[in-house]
């Protein structure tokens, strides 16, 4: 199975963007999935978890804005972002980590 994220993109503050990860393969025998990021010259961390279950997880930093989902039946992970702030910008990669499985990234850009 391949991830492949898509949905970047330029923003202004205040706005939305729907970032997908579309899978090349079945996910509904992957349990967990996540959204990732990274800024320039920072660590990569996790932005939210999705369980099989529908068990969700978020950075404080984004509780309240964001909304991760998946959709088993198209093999597709989803981050509804809201309310963006600059300090959201980033690459943001999905992933299935305890899989091994990581998309390329997408980059969004927020501005002021």
């Amino acid at each position: 199975v391949q991830l492949q994220a898509s949905g970047g993109g330029l923003v202004q503050a205040g706005g939305s963007l729907r970032l997908s990860c579309a899978a090349s393969g079945s996910i509904s025998g992957i349990n967990i999935m996540s959204w990732y990021r990274q800024a320039p010259g920072k660590q990569r961390d996790v932005v939210a978890t999705i369980s099989n279950g529908g068990r969700t997880n978020y950075v404080d930093s984004v509780k309240g804005r964001f909304t991760i989902f998946r959709d088993n039946a198209k093999n597709t992970l989803y981050l509804q972002m809201n309310s963006l702030k600059p300090e959201d910008s980033a690459v943001y990669y999905c992933a299935a980590q305890f899989d091994g499985l990581w998309g390329q990234g997408t980059l969004v850009t927020v501005s002021s």
